[in-house]
């Protein structure tokens, strides 16, 4: 067993088969993705990687697979993909991810193409495991996919404790050794036993603290959305698709300072778009907080006109309607397996909270700003008083 020192569990060992996943180009890539991509420009240490994060998850997954009495082919197919669920990441994760499905019509975690007749998938056949079934693991399907993408699975128990730790903030600390130990299995669905509804509590409030105060970050969401706009005009510009999504994130920082200089040197400097519109849920027009990626562009033009400033001055960014995936995890209440969201009073307050917090933001240079904040009250309807000019 090869050991690895890591900031959040300690030592990790790595299997044979895990230790030559580790050295292939596919996975080395991920040392150059950041975790938390923007948000590293609000917290300063929060520059951890894809690639510590992946080693993470790996070894609660092995843990898991232990207090779950599974083991042999299965779970060797489970630790492989544990630790390849996110070789399929753009450049800056999930603040290109929406641009990459428009583009290719996949998510991240549709991993086959990358398992097929690559390095990975080699070293999996090496060993006598199937490149597709590790992929359909990856992607959450079949009982043990739970483990790896659903709503207790092991990525969400890394990346809490460790965006916490790197970002300092105490708020993503969970008892990630308790989650793992309770993990059991009824009827084929990954449950909690009896006795942890507040286990599963804490995880939906450690995730519901972090997306307050790091995730929705109102400067990581100005930066993003910068992010992806640039990105999307450097398509446009003849960057092909298969080229982009295998970048790491200094590569794209790179092209984009090149080839679309007025938004990559803002991002690369940090001198970002202001809020013009920063409006609560209660204030915005249901169709504007239903607006796709057509509409969207759309209503950036129309401000853009409106206000008499160039089109690229206008970033319209109308996150989705606030929702708690966690909240459809079960736990085992009086012997009887229950969504979390019907045997918690928490959940209820928790949503409340999350549709306070949701913002739909209009974002603009410092210079225009206050042209762009009369144009998008106009064109959107939002009342003037739900607008800031900080």
């Amino acid at each position: 067993m090869t050991a690895v020192k890591d900031s959040v569990h300690d030592y990790i060992s790595l299997d044979p088969v895990a230790a030559e996943l580790v050295d292939t180009p596919e996975f080395q890539r991920l040392r150059h993705i950041k975790q938390l991509s923007t948000v590293r420009l609000v917290y300063p240490s929060a520059s951890h990687t894809r690639f510590e994060h992946s080693l993470g998850v790996y070894h609660l997954a092995s843990q898991a697979l232990s207090h779950l009495d599974i083991g042999g082919d299965r779970a060797a197919h489970v630790r492989a993909a544990a630790l390849l669920h996110d070789i399929g990441h753009g450049p800056y994760g999930h603040q290109t991810e929406d641009l990459i499905r428009r583009r290719t019509g996949r998510d991240h975690d549709e991993v086959g193409h990358l398992l097929d007749g690559t390095r990975v998938g080699d070293v999996l056949e090496t060993h006598g495991l199937s490149p597709s079934r590790v992929a359909d693991i990856v992607a959450g399907e079949g009982p043990v996919g739970q483990l790896v993408s659903g709503e207790l699975d092991v990525d969400r128990m890394d990346y809490l404790v460790r965006d916490a730790h790197h970002t300092g903030v105490p708020y993503g600390t969970i008892d990630h050794g308790r989650l793992v130990r309770e993990l059991r299995y009824r009827d084929e669905k990954l449950v909690l036993a009896e006795g942890n509804v507040q286990t599963a509590e804490s995880l939906l409030l450690a995730r519901a603290l972090m997306n307050g105060t790091v995730y929705r970050h109102h400067v990581s969401r100005i930066a993003g959305a910068m992010l992806e706009r640039a990105s999307e005009r450097l398509l446009e510009d003849g960057l092909p698709i298969g080229e982009f999504v295998r970048m790491a994130d200094h590569d794209l920082l790179v092209a984009l300072g090149e080839r679309v200089p007025e938004l990559g040197r803002r991002i690369e400097s940090r001198n970002l778009y202001k809020r013009a519109v920063w409006a609560s849920l209660d204030s915005v027009p249901t169709d504007v907080t239903e607006l796709d990626y057509e509409a969207t562009r759309s209503v950036e033009r129309e401000i853009a006109a409106v206000a008499d400033v160039p089109q690229e001055s206008v970033i319209v960014d109308a996150p989705p309607r606030p929702r708690i995936k966690e909240s459809r995890s079960r736990v085992v209440v009086d012997g009887v397996v229950r969504r979390l969201e019907d045997a918690s009073e928490l959940v209820g307050a928790l949503r409340s909270a999350e549709r306070s917090q949701w913002r739909l933001g209009v974002y603009a240079p410092e210079a225009v700003r206050d042209e762009v904040a009369a144009a998008a009250v106009d064109v959107l309807d939002v009342p003037i008083h739900v607008t800031t000019t900080r």
